[in-house]
């Protein structure tokens, strides 16, 4: 595959030196709008660090693959819309001889009780937790955040079974918060946005008028009050400006870690780390009781050993107290010293248990998967059904049309992507394909 016939080019060094920002570059070659984002960020005032992993391509704001260390402010675009999407590795007591016997009855009844794609469960799903959140935010858990627990997603998500070098088979997910973490990204990407750019007067004014006109109901009910009086503040938002879409903002904005709207998006993110998480744990859970039906078997999904389950997630913003700084990791493993994690591939060539190597100039991160080569419409130009199909035989998969924008040829060669992370990350294990699960709706492009 030649990068450079997809539009990635040299890298221009020049460009980046100006901001007079250190960074390091991992990637042997860029495409422009990568490059030209990462440039903004590195002449962000408040943006003291930045790195690009080898599967950085362009993104929003800040490029997939980057990595940026803040002084005492968080920034909603560094961290994305999929707040605390990441991969789940999960090492079964099943055989590979055991799932490829029955790969077609587990795959049918994975896509028949697990939700994907924008479906979501009909009842809220179970979620123990101790961490608080904004009013805001319970808003939307109890709403609809609940009900999302458990489900995949679309897009590059997906449901992996597979298996390692002793033929034990593994349970792989990729996933995120969910349409719960998106309205709260969203949310804190218009407030950063619209408190700097003259609406706070306007909006003050609005806010102003809703708590006069409801004393007597904050007297009453304080607590249903303020989920309200949070409703109708960030109505109030987006009507001040119509045409505004939180992917659509220009610029970058960032928010005081000690203002309230930081302290507020920082609990917020927080919560929506451990929901990401849950989301994962449940879907295995019910993967590996489906492979207990078809195989009537009794084995224990043991989440609480971590030499068998594995959690990375690579969409967050983290406080690193050695440097005194924020970490703005979008699409970026965290990869400290004897940090174990998991890095995809593609459809084909599956995932990579990894261990990190804590390397100061990546910020202690790693590539996050192989990195797209093309956009989704360009694959769908590009890319024959027939390619696609070859390219996948022997794998139970999603394979057809709708998600030929996933097939390997997409994706950047995963190998040479390990290759070029040497100095950061240790393979331990590589996950080979059995089945693979993804959404089927070509309708959300």
């Amino acid at each position: 595959m030649d990068l450079r016939e997809l539009g990635f080019g040299d890298i221009d060094h020049q460009r980046f030196e100006k901001a007079n920002t250190p960074y390091k570059v991992y990637a042997e070659l860029l495409d422009d709008k990568a490059q030209a984002q990462f440039a903004d960020v590195l002449h962000a005032p408040f943006v003291t660090y930045g790195a690009l992993m080898p599967d950085a391509h362009g993104g929003y704001t800040m490029p997939i693959g980057a990595v940026c260390a803040t002084k005492d402010m968080v920034v909603p675009q560094f961290v994305g819309f999929d707040i605390g999407c990441g991969m789940c590795a999960y090492k079964t007591d099943f055989t590979k001889a055991q799932i490829e016997q029955n790969a077609d009855k587990i795959y049918d009844l994975i896509i028949s009780r697990v939700p994907i794609g924008f479906n979501k469960h009909k009842n809220h799903q179970p979620f123990k937790y101790d961490l608080e959140l904004t009013p805001f935010a319970s808003s939307i858990l109890l709403s609809s955040g609940l009900k999302q627990l458990g489900t995949l997603g679309g897009g590059n998500h997906f449901i992996e079974i597979g298996y390692g070098a002793d033929d034990r088979a593994w349970i792989v997910i990729h996933s995120g918060s969910r349409g719960f973490g998106h309205k709260i990204a969203s949310h804190y990407m218009l407030e950063s946005y619209l408190s700097q750019n003259n609406h706070e007067d306007k909006l003050a004014q609005r806010l102003e008028v809703f708590e006069e006109r409801n004393i007597k109901f904050k007297e009453i009910d304080p607590d249903k009050y303020e989920k309200a009086f949070n409703k109708f503040k960030h109505k109030q938002m987006l009507e001040l400006n119509k045409k505004l879409k939180a992917d659509k903002i220009k610029g970058i904005w960032g928010l005081d870690v000690n203002s309230k709207l930081g302290k507020d998006y920082i609990l917020d993110q927080d919560f929506a780390l451990n929901f990401a998480l849950e989301n994962r744990k449940q879907m295995i859970d019910a993967i590996h009781k489906i492979i207990n039906e078809v195989l009537d078997s009794d084995a224990e999904f043991v989440y609480q050993d971590e030499e068998r389950f594995i959690n990375r997630n690579h969409n967050h913003a983290e406080y690193d107290e050695d440097r005194g700084e924020w970490i703005h990791r979008k699409g970026a493993t965290h990869a400290k010293k004897a940090m174990r994690g998991v890095i995809p591939a593609n459809m084909r060539d599956g995932s990579f248990i990894v261990i990190g190597k804590g390397a100061d100039e990546s910020l202690s991160s790693s590539s996050h998967g192989a990195g797209r080569v093309m956009s989704r419409r360009k694959a769908f130009a590009n890319i024959s059904l027939e390619e696609f199909e070859e390219s996948m035989i022997g794998i139970k998969g999603t394979i057809n049309a709708n998600t030929i924008d996933e097939s390997p040829f997409a994706y950047k060669d995963i190998h040479e992507v390990m290759r070029l992370q040497d100095d950061l990350i240790d393979v331990v294990e590589h996950i080979k394909v059995i089945i693979n699960v993804k959404d089927n709706a070509k309708s959300r492009y």
